[in-house]
């Protein structure tokens, strides 16, 4: 069965309904804190800002006191209710989310102390452009598939899965043009090294993003859509949604 923001507010026990809508909010307020570590860690490196980069790295431990947290009230519906169907769907996306979350804000923490790093080197002669572009883009894709858990909304979600390509793409483009330019300044070789490795944190954290749109997809339609591609998610989404139109009006005649 197909999951509404309504699914969860139906149970006999409004304790659980409760316990249920709890999970789901302070997984949207850990995921809010961790675009602000990406935005911020990005802002911090280009505009050589130390201040904010230090920031970063003292909120990475309110990242991940927020996981312990959501992973223990999961633990303990598990135990006490013994969940099925769409809420065990929930409780499990929530788990899976939130270690995804936290690997995002170490992502972020890593960005930041290169940050700091570039800031007592001297800045690095290329990359700062193809850095605020390519953290522009996996940002809004953290955005996105949090919004997407918010709404119970697969189509936002594939919007992530589509984006991610491109993030991979225009990474492989950027990293290829600063290899080039190593091999011509051979000089600059340690602070372009330090904003590749931002770049890969970068991607790294459009492929967290990415799990995050699948795991929406798995809760609100039960599909388990890792290694899949995303032309094939559509296709099978586009798929269900005609079978369910075509339920809903062979219903409609019967009565």
């Amino acid at each position: 069965m197909d999951i509404t923001t309504d699914t969860h507010s139906t149970h006999i026990s409004q304790q659980f309904n409760q316990e249920l809508e709890e999970i789901r909010t302070h997984l949207l307020a850990m995921g809010g804190l961790v675009e602000k570590q990406v935005g911020d860690a990005v802002f911090a490196l280009v505009e050589g800002d130390s201040h904010i980069a230090e920031q970063v790295r003292k909120n990475d431990k309110s990242v991940n006191d927020m996981q312990l947290a959501i992973d223990e009230e999961c633990t303990h519906i598990l135990a006490r209710r013994q969940p099925t169907a769409s809420d065990l769907r929930l409780v499990l996306a929530v788990i899976r989310a939130t270690a995804d979350l936290e690997r995002i804000g170490d992502e972020a923490q890593k960005i930041a102390r290169l940050a700091l790093d570039l800031v007592e080197e001297g800045a690095a002669p290329r990359g700062y452009i193809e850095t605020r572009h390519i953290g522009n883009q996996v940002r809004h894709m953290v955005q996105d598939a949090l919004n997407a858990f918010a709404r119970f909304d697969t189509q936002m979600a594939l919007k992530v899965l589509q984006e991610d390509q491109t993030v991979d793409l225009e990474y492989r483009s950027a990293t290829r043009s600063l290899v080039t330019f190593m091999m011509e300044d051979p000089r600059a070789i340690s602070r372009v090294l330090s904003i590749m490795w931002v770049l890969r944190a970068l991607e790294r954290i459009g492929d967290h993003a990415n799990n995050l749109a699948e795991y929406v997809i798995y809760l609100v339609k039960g599909m388990d859509v890792r290694h899949t591609t995303p032309e094939d998610i559509e296709a099978s989404l586009e798929q269900r949604e005609a079978a369910s139109r075509s339920s809903s009006h062979h219903d409609a005649d019967d009565s």
